[in-house]
């Protein structure tokens, strides 16, 4: 007979260290844990209310956060380590991690906490003051998951009048010697982004590998009705849930994308099509952003497809950009910008978000597919995010701390050090040009170039007035109205600006009118 799964390791009586596991941070070798002594030291994880209630998190987020959660849980104690854990639906469950933890210390009166940095700031503030209230000594450590910490970031930052990706990117590229050859990017040049904007053509996507997903287990499964049960008015469905929630189905995830999509990814990167959801994306942000996979082996994979010959170059730089690149430099925004950063609104954008962003109920073709997708899996790829998605919201004018929350609501790998940056930052210019050099403001003929959504709707991107007028060109024409004085001098703007000054008052006037009716249907 096979050995039995080891006992659950006891709780010591007197408890040196406690050491606090957060739900983002299901590593093994994550910083809180190093020295880690079962006889002293206890781990301790908590699922409450708040972390799904904060945002109106969707069924799936809140089901990958919970199922990871307890598979970790379960993992470190078959590694013997003591592990005190509230779940959800326990008596007594205060709602909160600041009270949760309130509880744990008085009930095992530890000598210290010790904490691996969190990835959201609030939560950061709720256990400091936690611990402060009990006067316990918290030691927070640096996340080593990333390739660099905040304060070498700063140190980068420092002195610049502007912070962009590429310098950030490269000089990473240099330290770590990640697709380089001796002190020259591989290749001759650090950037492929010039081929890697191809669209799929009027035929589609051929021959698409079916996406890597994993049957609910048995504790996925009481996860999954426990969150239907508890969270029933949450956004989204649960049917189609097959996120990988442990190492071990992440590692499967990742070798299945190296070996399928990641040939393809680059070219097809920005395209778009109705109906498909996964196309050639890796969908490993989620299990990254849980720590189920460390950044530095998922770049490991993907250089070595290069030096098989297996992949081409331009897919693996512009891989390796989205994590060495994009990851690294959102989360050095966030750390050094917060807490003010959540609160800018550079354009003055004060609409409220449409009420079918919860829904997908809009006869927007483009907008309807990636939030119905949006809902159904708690996933859309980057371009669906950027300029579908967020390129409404940006035209529209909504405030872009509502975009924010819905953002941080519907998709599984949602952590707020990643997700606000991009949105409020990338996505809705919010914080006037921190993050990126311009808005990203398109016409939908930026859509009907990089997908088939506009084929099958009723707007024409080349309209941007009249019945058939597509609401994307017309927002299009009047954010640049609405912004021409502040963009007219900006380097990246000024041609579009120009544009704009050739109008004659009858078009503007009637841009403007169309906007205003679009959005009184809408809002």
């Amino acid at each position: 007979m096979p050995d039995s799964p080891p006992s659950p390791q006891p709780i010591p009586e007197k408890v040196r260290h406690l050491v606090i596991v957060l739900g983002d941070q299901l590593d093994d070798h994550a910083a809180a844990l190093q020295g880690f002594d079962a006889a002293q030291d206890v781990v301790w994880m908590a699922e409450v209310a708040e972390e799904s209630t904060h945002v109106w998190s969707s069924k799936q987020r809140i089901a990958v956060f919970l199922s990871a959660m307890r598979h970790f849980a379960e993992h470190l104690r078959q590694q013997g380590l003591p592990v005190h854990y509230t779940r959800l639906d326990d008596t007594g469950n205060p709602g909160t991690l600041g009270l949760a933890l309130d509880q744990a210390i008085t009930a095992l009166n530890p000598v210290a906490l010790i904490l691996t940095a969190p990835g959201d700031w609030r939560v950061l503030q709720s256990l400091r003051a936690t611990a402060a209230a009990h006067q316990m000594p918290l030691e927070l450590r640096d996340d080593t998951h990333f390739f660099s910490t905040v304060r070498e970031f700063a140190a980068h930052a420092k002195g610049r009048k502007q912070l962009r990706l590429e310098y950030w990117y490269r000089e990473l590229r240099q330290k770590h010697g990640i697709l380089m050859d001796g002190t020259a990017p591989a290749g001759g040049q650090w950037n492929f982004d010039a081929d890697n904007r191809a669209s799929f053509g009027k035929a589609g996507p051929q021959d698409l590998p079916p996406p890597t997903r994993f049957a609910p287990d048995a504790i996925t499964q009481a996860v999954l009705a426990l969150v239907q049960a508890r969270f029933a008015s949450h956004p989204g469905r649960l049917n189609s849930f097959g996120w990988p929630v442990n190492r071990a189905q992440a590692l499967v995830a990742l070798q299945a994308f190296i070996a399928q999509r990641l040939p393809l990814f680059g070219q097809y990167e920005d395209a778009m099509w109705s109906g498909e959801a996964w196309l050639y994306h890796s969908h490993l942000s989620c299990a990254l952003n849980l720590k189920l996979l460390n950044p530095r082996e998922v770049i490991a994979a993907a250089e070595a497809a290069w030096c098989a010959g297996q992949a081409p170059l331009a897919a693996v730089e512009g891989f390796v950009r989205q994590i060495l690149g994009w990851r690294e430099f959102v989360r050095g925004i966030y750390w050094t910008q917060m807490p003010g950063y959540l609160d800018l609104n550079a354009l003055d954008a004060q609409a409220a978000l449409p009420a079918w962003y919860w829904t997908g109920d809009t006869d927007m073709a483009c907008l309807k597919d990636a939030i119905t997708q949006t809902l159904e899996y708690g996933y859309a790829h980057h371009i669906q995010r950027l300029m579908v998605t967020g390129l409404y919201a940006l035209l529209l004018g909504v405030r872009p701390q509502a975009v924010h929350a819905w953002y941080l609501s519907v998709y599984v790998d949602a952590v707020e050090w990643v997700e606000l940056p991009n949105t409020l930052g990338m996505s809705q210019f919010g914080d006037g040009g921190l993050m990126a050099s311009k808005p990203y403001a398109a016409t939908g003929k930026y859509i009907q170039r990089m997908s088939n959504h506009c084929q099958g709707c009723r707007y024409d991107p080349a309209h941007s007035t009249g019945d058939k007028a597509c609401p994307f060109t017309t927002l299009y024409w009047d954010f640049l109205i609405r912004h021409e004085a502040r963009f007219e001098k900006h380097p990246r703007m000024a041609l579009q600006i120009k544009n704009v000054a050739r109008m004659d008052v009858t078009a503007r006037e009637a841009i403007t009118q169309q906007a205003e009716a679009h959005r009184q249907t809408q809002l």
